[in-house]
């Protein structure tokens, strides 16, 4: 229920990240580049990187149960993708998104069935951790996700973006965890990444409980976003600049660097240096550490390096 918190239609809510009833066992999802979807729109922006884009602008890209469903389906694509090594996800119109869309998605919490409070309580509880899945899955894709955020960033935004691995925003970009002036706790990552985000619980506990908004150049300060830019095209310059430096590089390194990252922030330190010998034992017998060994002893660039796709 706290998913329709997301903030003024600003929640989150998630499908499951884990292959669906019909892709498991069968055959991948296409790629999504060769899709069309109803609330993503998706493109190929230089050699490896995918732009993936909120597309609803005449509703302030508001999640609707569409936007749940299609997040599962596209970035489950990418990740099975071998042609896709980076991603940027962005918002169309003015703003990147105003999060959950109230008007739409209220019934499905608001109509929960059963016949007793238990099997009510049952049922919400599974659809709530469906749609924690939805954004769980910008986690669980290997490929670098880069969130480039410009107005504002309301509720489900937020746990959007936590989600990520790099942020960059707009300086007029700002940030609100919305839910608390809907009656409700966040309950679809926002609570639980976003502390290991900007490293101070006070901050995070003073957002979560007033909804105040942050502006751009206090998410910078606090961590949040990594760099800050006048206008969104110098925005979306600057993360697909670097989604093509990320992609120039080994596939293989990149991608296990990521799986690590993610299992150590989870992890402690023993058990995550155990799994990344466990990881490496296998990685390291690829062709790309000599294939990079000698483009650096021939004083090459990374973007000079032909990589096998993975």
């Amino acid at each position: 229920m706290a998913a329709l918190a997301a903030g003024l239609r600003g929640g989150p809510l998630r499908l499951l990240a884990r292959p669906m009833a019909s892709q498991a066992g069968g055959a991948p999802p296409p790629p999504p580049r060769d899709r069309s979807f109803e609330t993503l729109r998706v493109t190929p922006e230089r050699e490896h990187v995918v732009h993936v884009e909120l597309h609803r602008p005449e509703k302030r890209n508001a999640m609707n149960a569409a936007f749940w469903r299609e997040m599962v389906e596209c970035f489950q694509g990418i990740a099975q993708d071998p042609a896709c090594r980076a991603v940027v996800i962005s918002g169309a119109g003015k703003i990147f998104t105003a999060g959950i869309d109230l008007v739409e998605m209220g019934s499905e919490f608001l109509m929960v069935g059963g016949e007793d409070t238990a099997r009510k309580a049952w049922q919400l509880q599974q659809k709530i951790r469906q749609y924690q899945e939805s954004f769980s899955v910008l986690e669980k894709c290997p490929k670098p996700v880069i969130a480039a955020v410009h107005g504002a960033c309301i509720g489900g935004g937020v746990d959007l973006i936590s989600a990520c691995d790099i942020r960059y925003c707009t300086e007029d970009a700002w940030f609100q965890v919305k839910e608390v002036d809907i009656g409700l706790a966040a309950d679809v990552g926002t609570l639980q990444r976003l502390p290991k985000i900007v490293g101070s619980q006070s901050l995070v506990n003073e957002l979560a409980f007033t909804a105040r908004k942050m502006m751009a150049p206090e998410a910078q300060s606090c961590g949040l976003v990594s760099r800050v830019f006048p206008d969104k095209a110098a925005l979306l310059r600057g993360a697909l600049e670097l989604a093509a430096a990320i992609a120039a590089r080994s596939p293989v390194a990149v991608q296990g660097t990521k799986v690590n990252l993610v299992y150590s922030r989870d992890h402690p330190v023993h058990d995550s240096l155990r799994f990344m010998a466990a990881w490496n034992m296998s990685m390291l017998q690829t062709d790309d550490i000599l294939k990079s060994a000698q483009a650096a002893m021939e004083k090459k660039r990374p973007e000079d390096v032909a990589y096998a796709k993975l």
